[in-house]
């Protein structure tokens, strides 16, 4: 199958499914904050799902990764089942020994992280969800290993209208609190029985072969640093803002993220067919070649969206949100773009699992998450939500600088100096708007409409060729 057609076709299809669970939450957020009375409490029922996601990566261990890249090493279908069914062993003890730690560690768990140990019977929700979460990552592989698209879009769907079933009426009647987290688990529990259902076959525990746990673990353990890293970049902030400012302070960041991470459609439409994709050609030739363009293209791609962000945040705010929920604004051009650079690190540090070395990836992820705190702790106290939302960005950018660079030394990877024109552009847009026209909406949009025309003149033959692929 010829390699545009793959990707463009597993990016759309596996990116529509993404789209769809991450569009009803955010279609749903406006309604969700206007029930609940206090900002705090979206701020609480945001960072339940924080700590999940904490557990949930500790539990999988980059197991899924793992699967994933050993499950395409060889056709016999035997051996793609062994490979899926000691994942599934092992992920399966892990989690329920992460599941009964956070059982025990409930109240400092309600209290570092909730901001009042009342909160403690919370812990019991996000334990159970941790649990579902981890090995749901695992059953559900083969149906993407298949490339199965009409179940993947399917489930995607229901999945988080399943959720809003259930919280919408427990928030109505006042439960505030454990309404969003009771849902997000009661939508896991479903998702993870279904596919089971249908994905049983891969699945045997007479099937697992410890021998093959060694080159799971080789490749999986070094990508746990770096999930745990990507919680820092994601949630570190949120932890913070708790114990500096409050939960109330708290849930209006969390509301300008969730609007800000309206990128995320685009990165999960990216990463729903870029993991297919990416090794099912990395023995092709012009691989490197092949990788470095679609880092470039989504580069350019990320920018012109997240410079529109800049120029109307505040409109779309004082539109969707009334109250203090207003101000979340000011993070969400920043939290846009933070996980379209998350999106091009992970394109770039693909070639280190390529070639089977993911080291490099933790040393380097590590370094963007030590100035993200860093900058963290100075900024909050400084400028508020605001400089948390910095840290996040600048975090990031500093991973991807370093990642390009030492992928280039390697010979994995091969950037542009249009590319590198544009990055330098796009920075000095996002100084000009937050120093000098973030409240001038018409002058901030010329700018932007500027800088797009300035892309499109350095791309346009790169655009005709895409378009001439997509009509094909």
């Amino acid at each position: 199958m010829n390699k545009v057609k793959l990707f463009l076709e597993n990016f759309l299809v596996y990116g529509l499914g993404g789209i769809v669970s991450k569009m009803i939450p955010l279609l749903m957020l406006p309604i969700v904050t206007r029930i609940m009375p206090d900002t705090s409490y979206f701020g609480i029922s945001d960072m339940c799902g924080t700590v999940i996601q904490f557990g949930s990566a500790l539990a999988v261990m980059g197991m899924y990764d793992a699967m994933y890249r050993l499950f395409f090493e060889k056709e016999d279908q035997e051996y793609k089942k062994i490979i899926c069914s000691t994942t599934f062993a092992f992920t399966a003890i892990s989690a329920v020994i992460v599941s009964l730690v956070m059982v025990l560690c409930k109240g400092f768990i309600a209290d570092k992280f909730f901001g009042d140990t009342r909160y403690a019977p919370l812990v019991y929700i996000t334990a159970v969800a941790t649990l579902t979460g981890a090995t749901n990552s695992i059953v559900s592989a083969p149906t993407r290993m298949q490339n199965k698209k009409k179940i993947f879009l399917i489930m995607n769907t229901i999945s988080p209208v399943l959720s809003y079933l259930v919280s919408v009426p427990l928030l109505l009647n006042g439960h505030y609190v454990a309404a969003l987290p009771a849902a997000a688990m009661i939508a896991g529990i479903t998702s993870e029985i279904i596919f089971v259902s249908m994905n049983k076959s891969w699945f045997s525990l007479k099937m697992a072969d410890w021998k093959y746990l060694k080159p799971l673990l080789v490749i999986g353990i070094p990508l746990l640093p770096n999930f745990l890293i990507y919680w820092v970049f994601n949630s570190s902030d949120k932890v913070m803002i708790t114990n500096i400012l409050g939960t109330a302070a708290t849930g209006v960041y969390s509301v300008g993220a969730k609007l800000g991470h309206a990128s995320q459609l685009i990165y999960t439409a990216f990463a729903g067919g870029w993991q297919f994709f990416a090794f099912s050609t990395m023995k092709g030739k012009g691989q490197v070649e092949l990788n470095s363009k679609v880092f470039e293209y989504l580069g350019i791609i990320s920018f012109v969206c997240a410079m529109y962000v800049f120029v109307f945040a505040e409109l779309i705010y004082r539109f969707l949100f009334t109250g203090d929920y207003v101000g979340g604004y000011i993070v969400s051009p920043y939290l846009f773009l933070a996980p379209m650079l998350q999106m091009l690190f992970q394109v770039a540090c693909n070639q280190f699992l390529v070639i089977k070395k993911t080291w490099p990836n933790l040393l380097i992820l590590s370094g963007g998450a030590v100035m993200n705190v860093f900058l963290n702790l100075f900024l909050i106290p400084k400028i508020g939500i605001e400089g948390a939302a910095i840290a996040t960005l600048v975090g990031y950018g500093i991973s991807d600088i370093v990642a390009v660079i030492v992928l280039q030394k390697m010979k994995l990877m091969v950037i542009t100096r249009r590319f590198m024109v544009s990055a330098v552009l796009m920075g000095g847009f996002i100084l000009m708007w937050r120093l000098a026209i973030k409240d001038q909406v018409l002058l901030s949009l010329a700018a932007a409409a500027a800088m797009t025309g300035m892309f499109l003149r350095l791309y346009r033959k790169d655009l005709e060729r895409v378009i001439e692929a997509i009509k094909k």
